[in-house]
């Protein structure tokens, strides 16, 4: 089963898809998707580093995220892909302009196919004022067709708020 987990800073959605994970009685392992750029990053880094199960194997990949699930995903496997905001915003800085649509169309074309289980972790950023810059612009408008192209796909939609849940998508044998 794939799940998109959506939530705002700190809402839980890590936490949830975590727990997800260790529900799965899957061997699980996580994209890492976040680039240490400044100390504030790499201190984010370490804690999520430090919240995790010693024995969660960890693959940081901020740009090639459709191939790295192709190589991680079996069937016995529950992987997390944490977060695709992050890496939407790599490849948005990319001198690349293409590699932005290439990459997601690689994502999209390949999810639905992905062996075991996988849970896509984002920040829902589409809830407040439209940004003034072009590329915060940019950065909300292909989080947001990421996000419904994505929820299309995935058999579970959930939001998190405050460390509370709200199923958008229920799946069928995971209510």
């Amino acid at each position: 089963m794939h799940e998109l987990i959506l939530g705002g800073a700190r809402s839980g959605k890590s936490r949830l898809a975590e727990q997800r994970a260790r529900a799965s009685n899957r061997r699980v392992l996580t994209i890492a998707t976040a680039q240490a750029l400044d100390e504030e990053m790499a201190a984010r880094i370490a804690k999520h580093r430090a919240d995790r199960p010693a024995d969660w194997p960890v693959i940081e990949e901020p740009l090639a995220l459709a191939e790295a699930l192709n190589q991680a995903c079996a069937a016995d496997t529950c992987v997390i892909v944490d977060c695709l905001t992050l890496w939407l915003s790599n490849l948005l800085l990319q001198d690349n302009p293409q590699r932005l649509q290439q990459e997601v169309d690689a994502l999209l074309a390949g999810i639905s196919t992905l062996p075991g289980q996988v849970l896509l972790v984002s920040n829902e950023t589409g809830l407040g004022v439209i940004p003034m810059g072009q590329l915060s612009r940019d950065f909300v408008d292909q989080a947001g067709w990421l996000h419904q192209a994505l929820a299309e796909r995935c058999q579970r939609v959930t939001f998190c708020v405050a460390g509370l849940t709200m199923t958008l998508k229920p799946s069928k044998d995971h209510p």
